[in-house]
């Protein structure tokens, strides 16, 4: 039987956050792990922008948004109903973290190519909007409810990395978010998606992740 191709890169977090949706789905696929400053020419093939992750279907079709490589895998298979409830929400979620903290994510971890601003400025900027977040941790144990929602693999990723630019700051500073994040990380989907593959050899196959529902 044919696979889902999936191009990724372990350490993206467009790119984890698909797999996480994947494994949760149990999706059987073919894992072609990239370098970024070495990217095969059949990603842009697939998509000329060529950046991860790519999802090519067995029927040739291609999916190279994150979030549409999430909501296409509950699509097929959702047995926690990650994606029944409050989905507009979800989405309103979504969009802050992806156009509006992504932003100030990368000028705080790279402040030194970003000089017009302090390294606290940028930290401020991000603090501002998980300060909702954090908020509604107070009385919830997942962003929605008590159970896990497709919006909170969605940040997960990205909560992840601010908090390692300085983790004793954040888990001082962010005690509700610190809580949720190691939950989220702690699950085995998580641990089982961030093993380590061999980078793809672009004149042959990639590794298939196999899964017997």
């Amino acid at each position: 039987m044919k696979l889902p191709v999936l191009y990724t890169f372990r350490r993206c977090p467009y790119a984890m956050r698909a797999r996480i949706s994947m494994y949760y789905s149990k999706i059987s696929y073919e894992h072609r792990e990239i370098l970024l400053k070495e990217r095969p020419k059949k990603l842009y093939q697939l998509s000329p922008k060529g950046t991860v992750p790519v999802l090519n279907l067995p029927d040739g079709k291609v999916i190279d948004e994150s979030l549409d490589i999430m909501k296409w895998s509950v699509s097929v298979n959702d047995p926690d109903s990650w994606y029944v409830n409050n989905i507009d929400h979800q989405l309103e979620i979504i969009s802050i973290n992806d156009k509006e903290f992504k932003k100030w994510l990368d000028r705080y971890k790279y402040h030194d190519r970003y000089p017009e601003y302090s390294v606290e400025y940028y930290r401020g900027k991000c603090e501002k909007i998980l300060d909702n977040f954090e908020k509604i941790l107070d009385s919830e144990k997942f962003l929605f409810s008590n159970n896990i929602s497709l919006s909170d693999i969605a940040l997960l990723p990205f909560v992840r990395q601010f908090s390692n630019v300085d983790i004793i700051w954040f888990r001082n500073r962010f005690i509700n978010l610190s809580g949720w994040m190691d939950e989220l990380i702690g699950m085995d989907i998580f641990q089982a998606m961030m093993k380590k593959f061999e980078i793809w050899n672009p004149f042959g196959k990639g590794e298939e992740v196999i899964f017997n529902n």
